[in-house]
């Protein structure tokens, strides 16, 4: 039943020489003694890997996870029985007036993660803070008003007949280059304005975004057409999803993980995608069906360097990484605070960073949503409040962090933190170390 190139990890192989390193305090095994290994961007891993590459430990849901000696997640252990059926999601059945499937149908069994009932929330008191999870700060607030503050714009004149392949082409360019238009959705908006005067101050170059043949050329220089085919693979299609996000804290914390909803969110973030453009570029597709041919941008490799210094520009609503020679190494659209509740003044510095957090809702510390007056325990996610990355910064409760939403990037407020989409946070966290300033300018 598995496809060619999927690793089914035989345990004792697998733990043939590395008993010693495990970390769980349990016996290594599972009850099948046949796992896949998932890789964190949710694709099967390509390789087994070698007895003593690795440290077997278990994550905040109770899963095992393969660690390397740096630290650093390899894979999680998903049950090879689970992985596959989702499949059958795309070819659910026509059920009878009597609700029985046709025969020949069998229930899989998958069950995605759904919205618990508000009466079996575990609160926790609010003298027993959860550790190593970030607090937030005010910019987890339920938004009062989604206006956009006034921006400093670049002025840019962009004539109104580029057609919407001509602006993707921009995008997939600048985010190419390291320059983030935020969520590529074929639209000419302030966030690629904002993009090409950084790409400007970067390269010393001019480019004129209604030049649409200097345009194409320079993506083909810089690797191809902005428009490619991909195949769905089972990874994509496998999840864990969850059935919805509820607004309310408490019952966020009932969920196993704050997982994508669909396919279609978890392949419109890979690409950097607005989920919507993906929808319309592919018009009728399943996106639950692995081995569909799709339509997607080809975005860039994420950026690489050594960051020194990081300038917050609230006025422009973008975030500015330079190198220690000073040299721009790469920008990003953000949300930075409020009216009502403002990002701080001067500098700080990123004292930890942390990918796939957890977030602590304490209404001391942070605000109150609803009826929520004690301390809950929000699971990590990319729907998470703080998205896919945390960098803490000096200022108590203030950090740099991703989104569950990254179409309003650069669009809306935010509650005081540095919102960016999840895949620009990502790319930052790893360039940046802790003791890097973060200079806050109006």
């Amino acid at each position: 039943m598995l496809k060619a190139g999927v690793i089914v990890v035989s345990v004792a192989a697998l733990l043939a020489g590395a008993s010693t390193s495990v970390v769980a305090n349990e016996p290594y095994g599972y009850r099948n003694n046949s796992v896949l290994l998932v890789s964190p961007d949710g694709d099967l891993l390509d390789f087994t890997p070698e007895a003593g590459e690795v440290v077997i430990s278990r994550d905040r849901m109770g899963r095992r996870v393969l660690i390397d000696r740096y630290g650093n997640l390899v894979a999680t252990e998903v049950p090879a029985e689970t992985y596959f059926p989702r499949q059958r999601e795309a070819r659910a059945p026509v059920y009878d007036d009597f609700g029985s499937p046709p025969p020949g149908w069998e229930d899989d069994g998958i069950v995605t993660g759904t919205i618990p009932s508000p009466n079996v929330i575990d609160r926790q008191p609010l003298d027993e803070p959860m550790p190593d999870m970030p607090y937030g700060g005010p910019d987890m607030a339920p938004p009062v008003d989604q206006t956009p503050l006034r921006t400093v714009t670049p002025d840019i004149p962009v004539k109104s007949n580029l057609s919407q392949l001509e602006i993707t082409a921009l995008q997939v360019f600048l985010d190419r280059e390291g320059i983030s238009p935020g969520v590529i959705d074929g639209k000419m908006g302030q966030n690629v304005n904002k993009a090409l005067v950084a790409w400007q101050e970067m390269t010393g170059e001019t480019i004129d975004p209604n030049n649409a043949e200097d345009v194409l050329e320079r993506l083909r220089l810089s690797g191809g057409l902005a428009i490619t085919s991909y195949t769905i693979t089972p990874g994509d299609a496998a999840g864990p999803f969850v059935a919805a996000i509820p607004e309310d804290y408490a019952q966020k914390a009932q969920l196993p993980e704050l997982s994508y909803t669909s396919t279609a969110e978890k392949l419109a973030e890979k690409f950097h995608m607005d989920e919507a453009y993906l929808r319309a570029l592919n018009p009728g597709v399943d996106f639950t069906i692995p081995g569909t041919i799709i339509k997607v941008v080809a975005p860039g490799e994420a950026k690489k360097g050594e960051v020194a210094r990081i300038v917050a520009n609230k006025g422009l609503k973008q975030v500015f990484a330079y190198g220690a020679d000073g040299a721009l190494i790469a920008a990003y659209p953000a949300s930075i605070g409020s009216a009502d509740t403002p990002s701080p003044s001067g500098i700080v510095t990123v004292e930890r960073i942390a990918f796939n957090p957890g977030y602590t809702y304490n209404p001391k510390i942070n605000f109150q949503q609803g009826a929520n007056d004690k301390i809950l325990s929000i699971p990590p996610g990319p729907n998470g409040p703080v998205g896919t990355v945390w960098m803490a910064l000096s200022k108590p409760t203030y950090g740099i962090h991703g989104t569950p939403e990254p179409s309003k990037i650069g669009r809306t407020q935010s509650h005081g933190c540095i919102r960016l989409t999840n895949w620009d946070a990502t790319e930052l966290a790893k360039m940046v170390k802790p003791g890097v300033t973060v200079e806050f300018i109006d």
